[in-house]
């Protein structure tokens, strides 16, 4: 059976654990099965365990393909959390775990840790710069989180700090697009010229064409880009000098936080900026025009030791789940 390429041919696909092994092992170990503790190559595959053993004599020498990856530990096999990498990872807007929970015949608490385990394969962490060559690149930030007045007191207490009067319930993204390129966002606590001048300096390649609001953080970047200002007070487009493509971004990822997700924790926020991201980085375009099926193997390439345990998820140490 081929490899599959609509969300159709992934149900069928992976309801055979054979076929999930296969998959998981081929993207996992693209240059053939290798010991996770020592490297060793030449492992033998327990037909009747569905796991191998390192011919080394060491701890732990029995290995399956799950162990290093966010998917260890977990009771669920791969016929359920690969089903889950492929909504994820190919859902314009998101899905929610109720719905996971529906779809796998696992419990809404389980599909929340699930959904969170995947999105750290998700995140990119490249360190490359992006612009330079006579790119594009606009930054600008926005402000993510519920009105006040709609919350409950407990969470109202909880979520309200000392920012400024009229945003102190938010939290403040500051995320740069490359046009035609990728996108890389930041949780910040500020828009000071402090706080965003060295970010912009860390993802952007110097000499590359800026562009941004009128908003002060920015001033004096133009010794080190060609720093061009769009004053939103007046206009929203001057010929290139714009931020429409990032509003756009924006826009996709206040979509998801808000009609899929509904309320978003903001010590979770960057999760779910990492899964917008690398949905928007990973788009079909027309010099790269990615599949569902491409977008799934992307993330299944980067499971490989970004373990999530639900005590670091959740900071409740005595607390576990599947």
């Amino acid at each position: 059976m081929k490899a599959p390429k609509t969300l159709q041919e992934a149900i069928i696909y992976f309801a055979s654990p054979d076929n999930c092994l296969t998959y998981m092992a081929a993207h996992r170990w693209p240059n053939g099965v290798e010991c996770p503790t020592c490297g060793r190559k030449d492992v033998t595959y327990l037909s009747t365990q569905k796991r191998w053993q390192c011919k080394s004599a060491h701890a732990k020498r029995q290995f399956t393909a799950k162990v290093g990856t966010i998917f260890e530990d977990s009771p669920l096999g791969l016929e359920k959390w690969l089903p889950a990498v492929w909504l994820i990872a190919t859902a314009k807007n998101g899905v929610s775990s109720c719905e996971i929970a529906r779809s796998l015949d696992v419990t809404q608490k389980t599909a929340w840790f699930m959904l969170h385990r995947i999105r750290k394969a998700m995140a990119s962490g490249s360190l490359m710069k992006i612009g330079g060559n006579g790119g594009e690149v606009e930054a600008d930030e926005t402000f993510i989180g519920g009105k006040a007045r709609n919350m409950h007191k407990s969470v109202h207490e909880r979520r309200i700090t000392g920012m400024g009067q009229s945003f102190r319930d938010k939290t403040i993204v500051m995320g740069m697009l490359e046009r035609g390129g990728q996108v890389r966002t930041q949780i910040i606590p500020d828009r000071q010229k402090h706080t965003l001048q060295p970010i912009v300096r860390e993802h952007v390649e110097a000499g590359s064409a800026l562009y941004t609001d009128e908003m002060g953080g920015y001033k004096g970047l133009d010794r080190e880009y060609l720093h061009q200002i769009i004053d939103h007070a007046v206009t929203y487009v001057n010929g290139r000098i714009h931020t429409n493509g990032l509003e756009n971004f924006w826009s996709l990822l206040k979509r998801g936080i808000n009609g899929t997700y509904v309320s978003v924790e903001p010590f979770h926020l960057f999760r779910y900026l990492d899964e917008q991201v690398f949905r928007y980085n990973n788009r079909a375009t027309k010099k790269n025009p990615l599949n569902d099926s491409d977008r799934f193997s992307a993330v299944l390439s980067h499971v490989a030791g970004r373990r999530l345990t639900y005590a670091e998820l959740t900071g409740k140490v005595g607390e576990t789940i599947n």
